[in-house]
């Protein structure tokens, strides 16, 4: 069935997807923007500290790596969003931009407009802080960015005992300075999260310029004599759809699903491609390739007292959390759960190469629920991996799973790096404000003399996602980049990318506000801002 047509066609309602749709429909842009799963309608995603209950469901796809050779052969799952909103839908809600150096580097490997001076008026336009302002924060923007309404008791140790073991006190991560340790700030606000969907989509309610079809899943870019000219989907029903772009389409399905659908359309590494009948129409090497994802690995603790979040949605407790949440938006619900953490120089550089997150609840992963016994982790993570994975698809069906390696620690340099900062956290939980509330580390063990090769052997059973797979059809001016700095694909006219697929390099921290961003610059792009 042949749609109606409109301007611009893009696929995925991400935190890119969603801001680039709200810039080109208010320039008067008749626009489509499909997105695979289902609306965002669930009380799960408004209130914060509710959204590991939609991980798992029909509101987000759970990938799952082939054996990864870095982690003995374990596979790695890699939960992403699958809803309006996308991962700012399910995420944990930290607002981080990322180091300005990241962006410099970018420049510097050949992205002229995408370094720190080109991005900060971006990041400053969209936000709208509640606390900080000039000449680093925005205040007027579409983007609620807050502090926490809920601290909890054990992020509260935490931030305490970092600062005993000498650690500095940071009140603002997106400051003049990335190191130390404090609380994120967070894209919620009046206790509430604030999604992609719900900024930038909902006010464009009942705007005749926006179409939005959901539960739909995209096959591939219809391309006329090597350009892009629409998308074709199946929505829920079985029906199949084609829409036409008059202008573009752009693809803004993330890092995993944006490379499956360049190579379904024979646009890919030309022998995978011909391996698996699909016809070439360019070959390119680097769509699927240079696959990127923040790996960490938990120092567990358990604590004194039952004062974790363990069972804390059940019973009485979950009535009465649910009460002052309805009655005030204040409470556990308002909890974003990863809601301190820290940035540390474990090599000594200059830039912190370690990030954390902290948890009062120990989590054996997303999709697994918790340990099942009170504690809390601290989550020490690789801010720029050296290791690289690939996405590659499993079949032409386009309802198949793609086949992918993370190639989590497949480069020493990250277990070296993984190493410091889990030593960096057993230092921190030996500190007189958590020896208050924890009895002992449970994993990697309670030996202050723990040696080397033990925690080693911890973090290769216990290393899992961060969940910001990006670089799978990076930006560049060089041969095999995948889109130019305008995000437009190389060869291909009236296709461009947009989403955290095109970062040339991984930022240091998470990567929601940077989609974000990367959105609202391919406007830029397309409306000749």
């Amino acid at each position: 069935m042949e749609e109606g047509r409109f301007d611009y066609v893009i696929a995925g309602a991400g935190s890119s997807g969603c801001a680039l749709a709200s810039r080109l429909v208010n320039a008067g842009k008749r626009v489509l923007l499909v997105e695979a799963g289902p609306a965002d309608d669930t009380r799960f995603i408004d209130m914060p500290a509710t959204f590991a209950k939609v991980i798992g469901t029909a509101r987000s796809w759970i990938y799952e790596s082939e054996p990864e050779a870095g982690l003995g052969g374990r596979r790695v799952p890699i939960p992403q969003g699958r809803t309006l909103g996308g991962g700012s839908s399910i995420n944990a809600m930290v607002y981080m931009r990322g180091q300005p150096e990241d962006y410099d580097g970018w420049r510097d490997l050949g992205c002229p407009g995408w370094g720190w001076a080109d991005v900060l008026p971006v990041f400053r336009r969209l936000e709208r802080n509640e606390r900080l302002a000039e000449p680093l924060h925005g205040t007027a923007g579409p983007l609620p960015v807050s502090d926490a309404r809920h601290r909890h008791p054990l992020s509260l140790a935490y931030v305490k005992a970092a600062q005993q073991a000498g650690y500095r006190y940071n009140d603002d991560f997106n400051g003049e300075r990335q190191e130390g340790v404090g609380f994120y700030q967070t894209t919620t606000a009046n206790g509430a999260r604030q999604s992609a969907a719900k900024v930038f989509l909902r006010p464009l309610a009942g705007n005749a310029n926006l179409r939005i079809v959901t539960d739909a899943l995209v096959g591939a870019v219809v391309l006329e004599n090597g350009a892009a000219r629409g998308l074709s989907y199946v929505t829920a029903d079985g029906a199949a759809h084609t829409a036409c772009a008059d202008a573009e389409v752009i693809l803004a399905a993330g890092a995993l699903a944006t490379p499956k659908i360049m190579m379904l359309s024979g646009l890919g590494p030309a022998t995978h491609l011909a391996e698996l009948g699909i016809p070439v129409v360019r070959d390119m090497p680097a769509v699927g390739a240079d696959y990127q994802d923040h790996v960490a690995a938990p120092v567990y603790a358990l604590t004194r007292e039952p004062s974790s979040l363990l069972g804390q949605d059940r019973g009485w407790r979950a009535l009465r959390h649910g009460l002052e949440y309805t009655l005030f938006a204040t409470g556990l619900l308002a909890s974003t759960v990863v809601e301190s953490g820290g940035f540390f120089d474990t090599d000594g550089d200059g830039r912190p190469d370690v990030q954390f997150h902290v948890l009062p609840v120990m989590i054996e992963s997303a999709e697994h629920g918790t340990v099942g016994r009170h504690g809390m982790e601290l989550n020490p993570c690789v801010l720029r991996p050296k290791s690289r994975g690939t996405v590659r698809l499993r079949s032409p069906d386009a309802r198949d799973p793609i086949r992918f390696t993370t190639g989590f620690l497949s480069h020493p340099g990250d277990i070296a790096t993984l190493l410091a900062g889990m030593k960096v956290a057993r230092k921190i939980l030996r500190q007189p404000a958590l020896q208050a509330v924890v009895k002992e580390e449970l994993a990697p063990g309670a030996d202050d003399a723990l040696p080397d090769e033990a925690i080693v052997d911890h973090i290769l059973r216990h290393a899992k996602t961060v969940y910001h797979p990006s670089g799978t059809c990076r930006m560049g001016t060089d041969r095999d980049a995948v889109v130019d700095p305008e995000l437009r694909v190389r060869g291909v006219p009236g296709l461009r990318v947009c989403d955290a697929s095109i970062m040339p390099r991984l930022t240091s921290g998470n990567t929601n506000a940077p989609a974000i961003m990367i959105g609202d610059r391919c406007a830029d792009f397309i409306l000749g801002s």
